[in-house]
C-alpha cells in the first residue's frame, strides 16, 4: 500500500491509475475535477449547474458521485499498483438544499488496511455550509 502524491497534476494521475478506463466517464459528465490526490485526503469539486433534480436543487446521487469518486480514488492510491479499490458501501446524508455555484468535497481517510479502506467525506457550497456527509468504504483486491 502507498501514499504517494500526484505533483499536482491530478488529471494526469487520474488516467495513470487507471490506464484502460473510457475516455468518458461519469466524472466528466458531472463536471467533477479533483484538484488533490493522495491516499489519506482527496478533494476535488464540481459544479451545481448541469447536476440538478427538476425542482433546481443539487440532485442528492450528484453528491454520492462526487463522494463516491473522491474515496474511490484515494482508496486507489493506498492499494497501489497491482492491486483495486472498489467500493462496497456508501451512505450519504443530506444537510441542505444547494441551487447554485459549485460545491467542494474532501475524502479523508477514516481507515487504511490491507483489505479495506474508509473514508468520510465532506461536501461543502461556496460558503463552506456542509452539503453533504458520507461514508465510502472500499475492498482492495489483489492482483
Amino acid at each position: 500500500m502507498t501514499d504517494i502524491d500526484d505533483g499536482g497534476r491530478p488529471a494526469l494521475a487520474l488516467r495513470d491509475m487507471y490506464p484502460g478506463a473510457p475516455e468518458v466517464t461519469v466524472i466528466d459528465k458531472l463536471g467533477i475535477e479533483l484538484t488533490e490526490i493522495s491516499a489519506r485526503r482527496t478533494t476535488g469539486t464540481m459544479p451545481v449547474e448541469g447536476n440538478t433534480q427538476p425542482a433546481g436543487l443539487l440532485h442528492g446521487g450528484s453528491s454520492a458521485v462526487l463522494a463516491e469518486t473522491l474515496a474511490s480514488v484515494a482508496a486507489q492510491v493506498h492499494a497501489g499498483e497491482g492491486h483495486q479499490a472498489v467500493g462496497i458501501e456508501l451512505n450519504a446524508t443530506h444537510h441542505r438544499a444547494v441551487r447554485s455555484g459549485t460545491v467542494t468535497g474532501v475524502a479523508t481517510a477514516i481507515h487504511l488496511g490491507r483489505t479495506t479502506a474508509s473514508y468520510e467525506i465532506v461536501v461543502t457550497d461556496d460558503r463552506g455550509k456542509r452539503v453533504c456527509t458520507a461514508r465510502l468504504t472500499c475492498m482492495i483486491l489483489g492482483s
